[in-house]
């Protein structure tokens, strides 16, 4: 079985910031680390509105699926709910309303607008790759496992 997962980096491009969440040491993965919004899609739920749902219930910022852009994409090769793995399709949001919150406060600690040039290092491996390679407009697939 594979699994999809949908994740965004909300890229304010005037004031070159992007919003970030901290996982909490309460979350199932990456306790304490830094994050993209991301999360898995539901049964039968395309890719784009797992994305904009995840989008909204991390951190409060509603967007819409038509001008997202595919920034990276990331395979993991393993994962406990995906013996085949988890494809994560990381989108590229520059539109929105509302600021960001944090929704999920058992999920996150803080989520924040963060400085491009300021993205802290205790950070997952795999999304702050993309996050990197988007910023840079590298390479548009990364392999994890």
């Amino acid at each position: 079985m594979t699994l999809p997962v949908a994740a965004v980096i909300g890229h304010d491009k005037a004031t070159n910031r992007v919003v970030l969440l901290q996982r909490s040491e309460n979350a199932k993965f990456a306790e304490g680390l830094w994050d993209l919004p991301v999360g898995k899609s539901e049964p039968g739920e395309p890719i784009t509105e797992t994305v904009v749902r995840e989008l909204y219930e991390e951190t409060g910022l509603m967007a819409k699926p038509e001008p997202l852009k595919v920034a990276h994409v990331i395979h993991g090769a393993w994962g406990v709910e995906a013996l085949n793995g988890f494809p994560t399709v990381v989108f590229a949001a520059h539109e929105w309303t509302g600021e960001p919150e944090n929704h999920e406060p058992r999920k996150h600690s803080q989520v924040h607008w963060i400085d491009v040039k300021a993205i802290p290092d205790a950070f997952v491996d795999t999304t702050v790759s993309a996050l990197h390679a988007y910023l840079s407009e590298g390479p548009g697939v990364s392999l994890d496992g």
